[in-house]
């Protein structure tokens, strides 16, 4: 399917999928307010209009929510078990915006029992919503209905390898209607099989880039108004992902080893910068005592300042309270023969500099807190790689140790809840720190500050 028609599909489905869940929640307010299930302690509740303000929200960001656990990619290929999995996944996102908007907006939820009931019944409804979708999708396939026809050009092993590649979905939606080899045949046949088959899309593919045969080729594709899509496998990447942009009304082939940015990106750096805002507000108090305890039982500042290396290795002033004795950075010459890290950092048992309060200030980690301003700056995120000082980072022996640079740095990671300081190969350091951006979602944010409870808590790996 083109990437045309998956936005039509998108958004159509979404559209379907909104309605559906505003005429659920009126379902379930319907059930609820006649009696017909109670599951609270009330007997009658208030009219619909009182949870308006409930179906503004469910509305709009439902679908969204699903969309960002990909709920609407590759239905043919999902089981049903997969899509239940992303719609609570999703309804968890969406219960967590409900409440945001209890707390910080004072809106009442007049009755949980609707919320349950909506709960039940919302999945059974969009689950029955994409069966049926599937279901007259794959029937109109087989009837040659909705299926798209595409020549393939190229060279032949090239094509011959997309073509095997094609999954169960794709053979249904997808029928090649002419195989033309370019390497022997030329343009020329390119266009003849253009006008015999009246096809929307051409497949270019080449294992050894031809420039100039390419160049005729798209040429010959946009003089027939046809859509032109090159395959990229003569350039071989690791780990990037190739994606297309433009520049300058240019087009530029874009291979990118992060996320890319989009709205769920957007949501992380919102919900950094709100989750930083609630934790300055809670942790007030222990800003005073902190103060307080160091200012009586070490001389010097309250708060430590260094400039480490954030986002793409710029630099910034990162906060902490001092843990250290003032002169701390002078005497780390003394103590280089006893550091226990390979590679560029710098880490020392029972090191003679920390002083006795900032000790134990280590251990709770309540010495990281500060950074929680970093975050509200967004300088840093809740969840990243921790920043390192800049004179680290400029001692990497490897250049692919920077990529761990590629993603804004956080109070916590993979490394925290997997040792901690109990790891001292900066290697495998690096690898965890890699892991988490080449699989970073909003769910595995979530499942690290959840780990990082106990490991904070219960002192694991801290010294």
């Amino acid at each position: 399917m083109s990437a045309r028609r998956q936005e039509i599909n998108l958004q159509f489905n979404q559209f379907i999928d909104a309605l559906l869940l505003g005429a659920v929640f009126w379902l379930a307010h319907f059930v609820r307010y006649n009696g017909i299930v109670i599951l609270d302690t009330l007997w009658s509740i208030d009219d619909f209009s009182k949870f308006a303000w409930i179906l503004a929200v469910v509305m709009p960001f439902g679908p969204f929510m699903l969309e960002v656990q990909g709920f609407y990619s590759y239905p043919l290929e999902k089981t049903p078990w997969k899509s239940l999995r992303q719609m609570a996944t999703g309804g968890f996102w969406l219960l967590l915006l409900l409440s945001c908007a209890v707390i910080f907006l004072r809106l009442q939820i007049p009755s949980r029992s609707v919320l349950i009931l909506f709960g039940v019944f919302a999945p059974l409804v969009l689950l029955l919503r994409e069966r049926i979708f599937v279901w007259f999708y794959v029937r109109s396939l087989h009837r040659g209905g909705v299926g798209e026809r595409i020549i393939m050009a190229g060279e032949r092993t090239s094509m011959q390898e997309i073509m095997d590649a094609f999954t169960a979905s794709q053979k249904l939606e997808i029928q090649v209607v002419a195989v033309v080899d370019l390497a022997s045949g030329g343009v020329e046949s390119l266009v003849d099989a253009l006008h015999l088959h009246s096809v929307g899309r051409v497949i270019l593919a080449f294992k050894h880039l031809d420039l100039d045969r390419v160049q005729r080729a798209i040429e010959a594709c946009e003089i027939e108004g046809v859509e032109a899509w090159l395959n990229a496998d003569f350039i071989h990447t690791s780990t990037a992902r190739p994606s297309y942009e433009s520049m300058a009304r240019r087009p530029m082939l874009v291979f990118r080893t992060t996320p890319e940015l989009s709205w769920v990106l957007l949501m992380k750096a919102v919900g950094d910068r709100i989750g930083a805002a609630i934790g300055l507000v809670l942790s007030s108090p222990i800003f005073l005592i902190v103060a307080a305890v160091t200012r009586l039982t070490s001389p010097g500042p309250v708060f430590f300042r260094q400039h480490r290396a954030g986002l793409y290795g710029r630099s910034f002033e990162m906060w902490k309270f001092r843990t250290m004795c003032v002169d701390a950075e002078e005497k780390r010459e003394e103590l280089e023969h006893r550091n226990v890290m390979s590679g560029p950092v710098f880490k020392v048992d029972d090191d003679p500099r920390i002083t006795k309060f900032g000790k134990w200030l280590r251990k709770t980690s309540i010495d990281e807190i500060p950074q929680l301003y970093n975050v509200l700056k967004g300088e840093m995120s809740l969840v990243g790689p921790r920043p390192l000082p800049v004179y680290e980072v400029e001692k990497f022996e490897r250049s692919a140790h920077r990529r761990r640079l590629s993603m804004k740095p956080g109070l916590t990671c993979i490394w925290q809840i997997r040792g901690r300081n109990k790891v001292t190969d900066f290697g495998d350091w690096v690898r965890m720190d890699l892991e988490y951006i080449d699989n970073w979602s909003l769910l595995l944010d979530l499942y690290i500050l959840l780990q990082t409870i106990p490991v904070v808590l219960f002192w694991k790996g801290a010294k």
